[in-house]
């Protein structure tokens, strides 16, 4: 599909499939490189990062542990700049490597809020793997370990992302369509 229809709004391809898979792998090896003898926490953060966690966690070459926190920040179209936890973490982290795994890092709001409450856990370390980075967007000092793809600042939905929940269901990503 070169085009697609989600609620009120037109979207066309911007990554397909098979490039988004191929980018995933190569992460999926240099996090197993860098992980290699370790069995670090993948912490995936819900919901538009399932997909990616699931591709992502079946390419790599270590065995891994998961757990899932749900927090939000976007309503519509925009961030609200409120973060919501819904689903809370249920894991001791002192003394673990973690890996945070997010669909999307635009203005970087969520992760700059989340990550002081992490570092209270006392992780050993904490590193970011996403697959999509919004830089233009990107409002705070982050560091960002594992990005898939560096993306302009544009609306973006499927593999995950969503527009007001829906759209997530695509295997490739879709850009809002020009008028």
């Amino acid at each position: 599909m070169s085009t697609i229809q989600v609620l009120d709004r037109q979207f066309e391809v911007y990554l397909d499939t098979a490039t988004i898979q191929s980018r995933i792998r190569e992460m999926a090896d240099q996090i197993s490189s860098d992980y290699a003898g370790t069995r670090p926490l993948f912490l995936s953060i819900l919901n538009g990062a399932f997909l990616f966690t699931a591709d992502l966690i079946r390419s790599l070459s270590i065995d891994p542990e998961i757990s899932f926190i749900k927090l939000a920040s976007y309503q519509g179209m925009r961030s609200t700049g409120t973060i919501t936890t819904a689903i809370g973490l249920e894991v001791d982290l002192t003394g673990r490597d973690v890996i945070l795994l997010e669909d999307i890092v635009d203005t970087g709001n969520t992760l700059a809020k989340f990550i002081p409450h992490l570092l209270q856990q006392q992780p050993r370390s904490v590193r970011i793997a996403t697959l999509l980075h919004k830089a233009e967007a990107t409002q705070h000092p982050l560091t960002l370990d594992y990005v898939g793809f560096v993306i302009p600042n544009k609306f973006v939905v499927g593999y995950g992302l969503d527009y007001d929940g829906w759209g997530r269901q695509y295997d490739a990503i879709y850009q809002l369509a020009s008028k």
